[in-house]
């Protein structure tokens, strides 16, 4: 027969119970939702739910120790965004590319006349230009400040792209309320013009003669390719401008949730912008001969005039 001393027996006891209170307090847990792997995990939760607490600054905020809302809105800027950007940009030029080596330019059907007519007067070629400046300044900084750190920092060092970073975003963010006022200006002057018409749809189903062996589609001063930029333009301008100024000056109580959603509309919006102007710059230089003369020089040949134009020409050479 097997005897246990006193000081034994009180020690296993001891042991015993310490082991059903363990497991009482595990199943405990287990019931409540908790981890008892991780006996930390449930404070963590706590904290990361935005509980707000005790603190004697007063700024917006900082009662709650951890915003969850800034890591969702890091993953989305450097997942989605910053990941798909490239791609969006690169597959447009490469769209372009393709295009233009199986269509090619629209070239000038008969040779110039040497006769110019008037398209654009000064002030509308002044605030196409003032406003296409802001937007090669904002895309190029933009950019800079969105993809720098992937595609800058490999090549140049972070000395550099750091000093170059933090001029882009004093420049950036000064610029952005100049070209929101130029988008603005460009709506009230030339939205008139750019009223969608029965012909458009006509315009776009060859793309203006590009495509197909059929007759070039009428066309008044204005053709549906430049109608649509014009309204994407007045989009995206209007977006990204509107989300810059919210951005610029959080000094009308925005919420941390206002800037950040924001700042993903921006993003977003201003990749899509880039991308949209290639065709614009591609239609205005290469795409179409003699159309870039229109802008810069505010006239036309009279035989573009007749093939891209024709309702404007003879309107105008009525007048004459």
């Amino acid at each position: 027969m097997i005897t246990l001393s006193k000081n034994r027996l009180n020690g296993y006891l001891t042991l015993g119970a310490v082991l059903l209170f363990l497991l009482g307090c595990a199943v405990y847990l287990q019931a409540n939702g908790a981890d008892p792997s991780n006996p930390r995990a449930d404070f963590w939760r706590m904290v990361r739910s935005g509980a707000p607490g005790y603190t004697a600054v007063s700024s917006q905020g900082h009662s709650v120790l951890i915003h969850n809302d800034g890591e969702n809105w890091r993953e989305i800027r450097n997942i989605l965004i910053i990941d798909l950007s490239p791609w969006i940009l690169g597959l447009t030029l490469v769209a372009m590319g393709l295009f233009h080596l199986i269509v090619g330019g629209d070239k000038l059907e008969e040779p110039r006349s040497g006769v110019m007519i008037t398209r654009y007067s000064l002030g509308d070629r002044l605030l196409h230009w003032y406003t296409a400046l802001l937007f090669i300044i904002m895309a190029v900084t933009g950019l800079s400040l969105l993809l720098g750190r992937a595609g800058l920092i490999p090549i140049f060092g972070h000395v550099a792209v750091a000093s170059y970073l933090s001029i882009a975003k004093l420049v950036h963010n000064w610029a952005g309320p100049l070209f929101l006022a130029g988008v603005i200006l460009e709506f009230f002057a030339w939205a008139g013009n750019n009223i969608p018409g029965k012909r458009d749809f006509e315009w776009f189903k060859s793309m203006g003669g590009m495509i197909g062996s059929g007759p070039r589609p009428h066309t008044g001063k204005i053709n549906g390719g430049e109608k649509a930029w014009f309204w994407l333009m007045i989009l995206f301008g209007a977006t990204v401008g509107v989300t810059g100024v919210i951005l610029d000056f959080p000094i009308w109580g925005q919420e941390r949730f206002t800037m950040q959603v924001s700042h993903v509309i921006h993003a977003t919006a201003a990749v899509l912008f880039v991308a949209a102007s290639f065709g614009h710059m591609y239609m205005g230089t290469l795409g179409s001969e003699g159309a870039f003369e229109g802008m810069w020089r505010g006239k036309v040949d009279k035989v573009w005039a007749k093939q891209h134009a024709d309702l404007w020409y003879e309107k105008v050479a009525g007048e004459e």
